[in-house]
């Protein structure tokens, strides 16, 4: 058998505190981090679903005769507004508080 070039590493050098970041809860959602918001115009909205089909954090919820977005879940990626077959989508700049 060969023998290895370095000792075997040793898990007791491990601190218990290696990575405590990881570990922490956090409050922060997609829509605190956002730089662009989709905004719906109702008028041309005709509810096709596409942008609820093609929402990756499904933050698009269904209204009585429109679709509207769900700010909070919402990260800015615009596929929404890309998608929408009617351009009833833009993406806005986010403003700051």
């Amino acid at each position: 058998m060969l023998k290895q070039a370095r000792p075997r590493f040793d898990q007791a050098t491990i601190p218990d505190d290696l990575c405590p970041i990881g570990t922490e809860l956090t409050t922060m959602l997609p829509g605190d981090w956002r730089s662009e918001r989709p905004v719906v115009n109702r008028d041309k909205c005709v509810k096709c679903a596409t942008c609820w089909l093609q929402c990756p954090v499904q933050c698009i919820v269904e209204m009585p005769a429109w679709f509207d977005i769900t700010y909070e879940s919402c990260k800015g990626c615009g596929i929404c507004a890309t998608e929408c077959p009617h351009n009833a989508i833009v993406m806005v700049l986010e403003e700051g508080d």
